[in-house]
């Protein structure tokens, strides 16, 4: 067990189903979709048209009048964590340089040198337009030209292009728009990007270098290049028809996932400094474990069939937390709909919660979301703590009739009540082979 004990007193989920810990809370419990026809640019001639997109999410709604003009080098992953980090810090009480700036508190109140960020990432796609727009003036005849693009091609880029695509820059705007002084880091390992790097903020309160961290992850895969690159891998649903529907995790009707945007920041905060300053705490984040299951050199994309990697992490994280399988009573799947991938995940919870596994509840939010990348561990983090804290397990939605193969207890219509002590937190990366496992617990003095 840790000597410093490290609590959540803060949670900031950007997501199609609503932006806020109340708006996400209340979709979750309704069972809200928010899959649609892509409407950010037109999908027609792809052969999944659907996907999780936020309306009406401004960069200027959540930094101060000065840092506003900045939002002209963030790409749309960027945007996403500023959002998500000014709900966070505004969520827990926090007073940072942003928040005094706006005029939304008086004074700062916490020590910026014992502020860190570490902020999962993914890979920024281009915006195609102005890419496009580039590459054309550096061909030839219709054939791309290496000459002309030196000579005229890419000075029909701005000078700062590349900082909006950088992934380190979700991590750098935060911290600077909030004077984040601490350790800062970034994580670029896919859909376990967020675990990893709530994981690493947690490590870094507990070896005492930090008080507080801003941690968790975002991006957004609903643009041409991220829809291609998922289709390409055949990972998407085609069930263009009905986009509500077309995700179902760990359903018997499952035939893949739904490109998404989105993601979510928390405040972890050392117990005495939350105590301190008179915080609400949601949890306290107990244990933490890490594991890899790529095992094919020719497929390095390819799990191991028994999910070994979960297994390990989850195994590390118990032994992290100084507890055993039998305390757990609720578990936050990552359950993407993917035909081979929820079967593995299910194999692995059988392993960790042997005969109990039917018993533990099961969340499965990724029905009305999608994949949101590297942002997708921390909604499913949030969402667990959300349940943990209500005492309420929200319902998987599209997930009936549930895969009778897996013996998984899950929520499926309409939400339950449920007194939740200890939930295990899971994700996996679709390519690379990482796997990461958080455990929270209720919050007692």
């Amino acid at each position: 067990m840790n000597s410093r004990r490290v609590v959540i007193t803060g949670l900031a989920p950007v997501t199609p189903i609503g932006v806020g810990v109340t708006d996400f809370w209340n979709a979750l419990l309704e069972g809200k979709s928010g899959i649609r026809r892509l409407q950010f640019f037109d999908p027609a001639r792809f052969e999944s048209q659907i996907g999780g997109e936020i309306d009406s999410l401004k960069v200027a709604a959540y930094v101060p009048k000065s840092y506003r003009k900045a939002g002209k080098i963030m790409a749309r992953d960027i945007v996403l964590a500023v959002a998500a980090a000014h709900q966070a810090v505004t969520d827990a009480g926090l007073h940072t340089k942003c928040i005094v700036e706006r005029g939304e508190a008086d004074e700062v109140n916490l020590d910026s040198t014992r502020f860190g960020a570490n902020i999962g990432a993914g890979l920024i796609c281009a915006d195609l337009p102005e890419l496009a727009e580039a590459l054309h003036s550096g061909t030839e005849n219709g054939v791309f030209s290496m000459a002309k693009w030196g000579a005229e091609g890419m000075h029909n880029l701005t000078p700062l292009w590349l900082l909006k695509f950088l992934p380190n820059m979700l991590a750098c705007h935060v911290t600077i728009v909030h004077d984040a002084e601490g350790p800062s880091n970034t994580i670029t390992c896919g859909e376990a990007s967020s675990h990893l790097a709530i994981g690493e903020a947690f490590r870094t309160i507990t070896r005492g270098v930090a008080d507080v961290c801003i941690c968790g992850g975002a991006e957004s895969k609903t643009n041409h290049m991220a829809l291609i690159r998922q289709i390409l891998g055949k990972r998407l649903s085609t069930n263009n028809d009905n986009p509500e529907q077309a995700c179902r995790p760990f359903g018997e009707k499952r035939d893949g996932t739904v490109v998404s945007e989105g993601g979510g920041l928390v405040i972890l905060e050392e117990l005495q400094h939350a105590r301190t300053r008179g915080a609400r705490v949601y949890a306290e984040l107990i244990g933490f474990g890490a594991g890899n299951d790529a095992y094919d050199p020719a497929q390095p994309s390819k799990p191991h069939p028994d999910g070994r990697g979960l297994v390990l992490a989850a195994k590390k994280a118990l032994k992290d937390a100084n507890i055993s399988a039998d305390a757990i009573d609720m578990v936050s799947a990552f359950a993407c709909g993917l035909v081979e991938r929820d079967a593995i995940e299910a194999k692995a919870l059988n392993t960790i919660l042997g005969k109990r596994v039917g018993e533990v509840s099961t969340v499965a939010i990724k029905g009305g979301l999608g994949n949101n990348g590297a942002g997708s561990g921390a909604l499913d983090i949030i969402a667990a703590v959300l349940a943990m804290y209500h005492a309420t397990i929200p319902p998987a939605i599209n997930s009936e009739p549930v895969d009778p193969d897996f013996g998984l207890k899950l929520v499926t219509k309409g939400s339950v009540d449920a007194n939740v002590n200890v939930a295990l937190c899971n994700a996996y990366a679709l390519g690379g082979g990482q796997n990461a496992s958080l455990i929270v617990k209720r919050y007692r003095e």
